[in-house]
């Protein structure tokens, strides 16, 4: 099964054309209500402008074991998007470490995949990418499950071993409204102890900038001839369009939650991520769309580092 469906802001075409892999990435968070504060007139606090949900122990075990070889090339093989775009080119530079694969299972039970990236953090265990890719806009009662990251995923190959995902972290607004498509999550150490960006290294992340200049865009988009198998690449200069970021790109579902890498480097392949893959203007696509990585986002990343 495959999701075609964007996850986006409140546009409506783009509603229609998500970027999750087989079968929506879909999550739920529990919103935090309001709390009372104490005083005379008893004013209403504001709510928390971030919501989280998380696996335990056991389930982080069965995720691992659940997204076997077998599996991961059974789910490339279930869904095939179409020709890849001539706007995105298979990155033949060098390995990006922090960007892969993450694995998961939808609220509806398919499997199903998205891209994200290893990012710097306080406790070298946080990765980015797009809230649509964790749960169901504006659904806070789907969550996904059985999430795994591999990151620098390519034809079959873990280079680097897979991360159980422990905690995940999204915009309050986006459990409820389906705006701000943005999600951290915290993954546990890898088999040998090791913590993710310790391993891999991370990926700055900037917030507050402003939108404009040259941008690379990463994903594992279901088109052919890689049908998810090889990490994939846009270029283009940002503009702002309708609250959010645009760049010329035509990936398609898969390529969810991939980096917008900023100031990127070709010979090193070092960039700073200054949004993710949300949302495309159609479902023969000519525009990527990302958030705006704002207070909001960054109070969610950093509470992912503190986790």
């Amino acid at each position: 099964m495959f999701d075609n469906s964007l996850s986006g802001s409140g546009r409506s075409i783009r509603r229609a054309t998500a970027l999750a892999a087989a079968g929506a990435a879909l999550a739920l968070a529990v919103p935090v209500s309001a709390t009372a504060v104490s005083g005379a007139d008893r004013v209403a606090a504001a709510p928390d402008p971030v919501s989280s949900f998380g696996f335990t122990a056991q389930e982080r075990r069965d995720a691992l074991a659940y997204w076997t070889p077998a599996r991961i090339k059974a789910v490339g093989k279930s869904v095939d998007l179409g020709p890849t775009g001539p706007k995105t080119k298979t990155w033949t530079g060098p390995e990006l470490k922090t960007v892969g694969r993450l694995f998961m299972v939808n609220a509806g039970g398919a499997d199903t995949w998205c891209t994200a990236t290893a990012v710097t953090s306080a406790n070298r265990s946080v990765v980015m990418t797009a809230g649509h890719c964790v749960r169901r806009s504006a659904s806070p009662v789907n969550t996904n499950m059985s999430m795994v990251f591999v990151p620098a995923y390519s034809k079959g190959r873990q280079p680097y071993g897979a991360f159980a995902v422990r905690t995940v972290l999204t915009p309050r607004t986006f459990a409820e409204e389906g705006t701000n498509d943005v999600a951290a999550m915290v993954v546990d150490a890898d088999r040998s102890g090791r913590r993710l960006t310790d391993v891999v290294g991370g990926t700055p992340v900037a917030f507050g900038r402003a939108v404009g200049g040259k941008v690379s865009s990463f994903g594992y988009p279901a088109t052919h001839p890689q049908l998810g198998e090889e990490l994939l690449r846009c270029v283009g200069t940002e503009k702002e369009e309708n609250g959010q970021q645009m760049i010329p790109c035509d990936m398609t579902g898969g390529s969810s939650g991939g980096p917008w890498l900023a100031g990127f480097d070709e010979a090193t392949g070092k960039g700073t991520l200054v949004s993710v893959n949300s949302s495309l203007d159609a479902l023969q696509p000519t525009k990527m769309y990302g958030e705006i990585l704002g207070a909001t986002a960054k109070t969610m990343y950093e509470r992912a580092g503190r986790g």
